[in-house]
């Protein structure tokens, strides 16, 4: 089976093709640059969006049997006008690999489909986006849907929630807590910092990702996260004592994003299947 990864340079990428390497898979690795992908594997280097109505793809991309598609411009940039742009030609270029005879799709959606949501969320919770990048995703999962619908495909929706771990490399406020550090800057303006939220670590989401995506017999939406509720302040603060920063957190300088619910985390139910069933 070969395994196409689409963004495989970036954030999460790097992290699942990794994994799947060491699982011993055949992977076909595709971004615009490889600099952070270990070079015994297969490297596509194909504008999947410029080239997504090409007829031609499914060919270009050595044929593929299964697709993670993680590929997204601006994903830290929740209000970037790229995501508008975008979004159907992420349609057309999955749609063209159905037609191709692509058997199974996995995708990376994001709680921000939801919108302002409290408590829990599930499979079925409604949505109402509140930002581009929330509308753009939640616009792609239901083209994608209604497209796949009867058709010889097995489609995994994965929603992530609040990202950590390999920090250096990721946009969150513990990024900026490394590099106000690192500044020599002994306070760092904060929110109340009692939001909470469904906390994971860049590694564990990498091995639900590809758990869930070699495997059809889980499918549409899935909750890849935690399935708990943390405070950003207590994450804040275990942070860095963790690294051992000489900072502190000056609380309620900022509000709260206005999509930031009280309390969201994700429901797990179906992700904890997976990982029992791989025993993971």
């Amino acid at each position: 089976m070969k395994i196409f990864v689409t963004g495989a340079n970036g954030y999460i990428g790097k992290h699942v093709v990794d994994f799947l390497y060491n699982m011993k898979k055949n992977i076909l690795a595709c971004d615009f640059s490889n600099s952070k992908i270990n070079k015994e594997i297969s490297f596509i280097n194909v504008d999947i969006l410029k080239e997504a109505t090409n007829i031609e793809l499914y060919k270009m991309l050595n044929e593929p049997d299964n697709v993670i598609h993680l590929a997204w411009q601006d994903g830290f940039n929740h209000y970037a006008q790229s995501h508008i742009d975008n979004v159907i030609k992420h349609f057309y270029f999955l749609k063209n690999l159905i037609d191709s005879g692509v058997k199974s799709i996995t995708v990376m959606g994001t709680a921000h489909e939801v919108g302002y949501h409290e408590g829990k969320i599930t499979e079925n919770t409604p949505c109402n986006p509140l930002s581009y990048y929330g509308i753009a995703k939640n616009t792609l999962r239901q083209l994608l849907f209604a497209y796949a619908k009867g058709k010889n495909v097995s489609i995994k929706w994965l929603r992530a929630y609040y990202i950590t771990g390999d920090d250096y490399n990721n946009h969150s406020v513990f990024t900026k807590l490394l590099q106000v550090t690192q500044e020599g800057k002994k306070e760092f303006p904060f929110t109340k910092g009692t939001n909470q939220f469904d906390f994971i670590d860049v590694n564990t989401l990498a091995k639900m990702i590809s758990l869930a995506s070699i495997q059809n017999e889980i499918n549409g939406i899935i909750n890849v996260c935690s399935g708990e509720p943390v405070a950003l302040k207590d994450k804040a603060e275990e942070f860095i004592k963790e690294y051992n920063l000489d900072i502190k957190l000056i609380y309620g300088v900022f509000p709260p994003r206005e999509y930031d619910s009280p309390v969201v985390y994700g429901d797990n139910s179906k992700i904890i299947k997976i990982m029992e069933r791989y025993n993971a």
